[in-house]
């Protein structure tokens, strides 16, 4: 957020209607249980493009994604205050490098690459991508390596941002790593079939080390997770926001919060 949105929603929040915003979004704060929040909370950032045609009609669609980037740093300075150990944002799937007209790639990788750098410069964060970075410019996945690496000493939460991000791939890169590894043991195919535990395939993913997500927010109204984190979301649990993503507020994010901390997880028992 940019210092004349903050002035703005200062102003708006002066405002009889902002006064009592902001008086039940403190509310719901209050009333969270500390102890039964999510340890790793994963969102689709889902709606930039129908923002912008609705709010932006006569704006590029990078207007959108401009806006979508601005609410996910917000986002992540939600979820520390929260207390949140680990965060994941997808930002961009393989399928949506393919589907964007010529024009719009390079806007929307611009954007992404100023978001991850913006993230890993702010000091509290180590800050790392997670996806197949081949599908990515050279010059663009090295910028995000640079990010990782100057952020890497940073001891608060862990922010992944998922670009060129897809379940699948995931899955696909996670069994090429695990059969390289056991070929470079001199394992035969045959051995590695015979002895493959669920746990290997763990260590193999993006997200290896981490903790699966407890809670996954996906907004703009749709109720899928198009492959997001297929492998760790097992037992995670889900909430539907119809807010498009720029249109996202704490509040919002707070709701997610008690709805999850209400909920009593079986973890498929």
């Amino acid at each position: 957020m940019n210092r004349l949105d903050r002035i703005t929603e200062t102003l708006d929040r002066m405002h009889p209607s902002g006064l009592l915003y902001s008086t039940y979004e403190s509310r719901l704060a209050a009333e969270l249980d500390k102890d039964s929040l999510p340890r790793h909370v994963a969102v689709l950032a889902d709606g930039n493009r129908r923002w912008a045609r609705m709010n932006a009609p006569d704006q590029p669609l990078v207007t959108g994604y401009r806006a979508g980037a601005d609410k996910l740093k917000d986002f992540v300075t939600w979820c520390d205050e929260a207390g949140i150990e680990v965060v994941t944002l997808w930002v961009l799937s393989p399928d949506n490098l393919k589907r964007a007209a010529a024009g719009e790639v390079a806007p929307l990788l611009g954007v992404i690459e100023e978001l991850v750098t913006d993230l890993a410069a702010d000091g509290r964060w180590p800050v790392q991508a997670v996806g197949d970075m081949s599908l990515l410019p050279t010059e663009m996945a090295e910028a995000l390596e640079r990010a990782r690496r100057e952020s890497v000493g940073n001891t608060g939460m862990l922010v992944n941002v998922a670009i060129a991000y897809g379940g699948r791939h995931e899955l696909r890169d996670a069994m090429r790593s695990l059969l390289r590894e056991e070929a470079a043991r001199g394992r035969s195919l045959a051995e590695v079939a015979e002895t493959l535990d669920i746990d290997q395939i763990g260590e193999h993913l993006y997200t290896k080390g981490q903790p699966d997500p407890d809670l996954i927010i996906r907004t703009s109204g749709e109720q899928r997770l198009s492959g997001f984190l297929m492998w760790q979301s097992a037992h995670s649990e889900f909430y539907f926001c119809e807010a498009l993503w720029p249109d996202f507020r704490k509040v919002d994010f707070l709701r997610a919060l008690r709805s999850f901390s209400q909920r009593e997880r079986r973890y498929g028992r």
